[in-house]
């Protein structure tokens, strides 16, 4: 199980804005969880934070927890054997990171190499049956360069790798970024492969975040703002940022009225909920900052909840 616990993220000791907020989420063996939110909002951050891969200027509060073990305490050598062993990390545009010089076997076979101990031939037959689980089954295909593949088998390919030195957890960053459609569902369709994997994927497509995912968690400004089982988020979102987005997908219309709609603000200036200046819900309430709520079997946070939720976040 994977716990992340009131984790914040903060890049200078002296600001007071926030790259990450007090965001606790729980990833049970097996869990499937989308964030989503836009450019800005904290998802990718918190995925290098879970593995301290964050520069040394950022300035980190909270906990994760692998079966009850803080892995940001643990020493480096600890650390290094769980980054691609036990928990891997699918970078951003992850394709374009595959080193153009060496055969793709070879590539998504190389963590077998560093933490299993196999020789290079041992792990290149090893990444051919993996690379075989993410349809791309042919063994002339493990001898290719990768600038032969599509961007969506790229993407495969990282996926690959990031489970072949036997790794349970997968957090993937925008996996689904930059490929047109037919390459999306190839990508979509390489993390459904993930049956007993845990998987955190970082997505702006809504769309995509439905084909991969039991729950979604929204990001907004840092903060969590809803937390729910896919299908609720997405038919019956209760945010009003959450239905904004919902009703933008191109599917539904992109029906969202823009109408006095500001950017959200760089520094958070002002108190209260930072979705206020451009909620249509808004009202005197939301100059307080709103706890996350529990709503049934979800959490929101917005004072529209007050009344049928009670306060999931007690440090709000």
């Amino acid at each position: 199980m994977l716990e992340i616990k009131n984790v914040s993220v903060r890049f200078s000791a002296n600001s007071d804005v926030q790259a990450v907020e007090d965001v606790s989420l729980t990833l049970p063996e097996g869990g499937k969880m989308a964030l989503v939110g836009e450019t800005g909002s904290g998802k990718s951050v918190l995925l290098l934070a879970i593995l301290r891969l964050l520069p040394d200027s950022a300035r980190t509060e909270g906990s994760v927890l692998l079966d009850g073990v803080n892995i940001w305490e643990l020493p480096r050598r600890e650390l290094c054997r769980l980054r691609g062993g036990v928990i891997s990390y699918v970078p951003q545009a992850g394709g374009s990171c595959m080193n153009p010089l060496m055969k793709v076997g070879f590539q998504v076979g190389e963590p077998l190499m560093e933490h299993k101990g196999l020789k290079k031939k041992e792990a290149v037959a090893r990444s051919i049956e993996l690379m075989r689980r993410f349809n791309m089954g042919s063994g002339e295909l493990a001898a290719a360069y990768p600038h032969t593949f599509s961007g969506g088998m790229r993407q495969r390919a990282m996926v690959a790798m990031g489970i072949s030195a036997g790794a349970r957890i997968v957090l993937a960053d925008e996996p689904s970024k930059g490929l047109d459609e037919k390459r999306v569902a190839l990508v979509a369709e390489a993390l459904s492969c993930l049956e007993q994997e845990t998987l955190l994927c970082v997505t702006h497509d809504l769309l995509f975040a439905g084909k991969i995912s039991r729950q979604i968690c929204v990001l907004y400004a840092a903060q969590q703002v809803e937390l729910g089982r896919t299908e609720e988020i997405l038919y019956d979102p209760l945010h009003p940022y959450t239905r904004d987005m919902v009703r933008a997908i191109p599917e539904n219309g992109m029906e969202v009225d823009r109408a006095g709609f500001a950017p959200p603000h760089t520094g958070y200036a002002g108190a209260g909920c930072r979705y206020k200046h451009r909620c249509p819900h808004r009202s005197a309430a939301c100059d307080r900052m709103p706890p996350l709520m529990e709503v049934g079997e979800r959490k929101v946070r917005c004072w529209l909840y007050a009344d049928a939720g009670s306060a999931a976040d007690k440090s709000v």
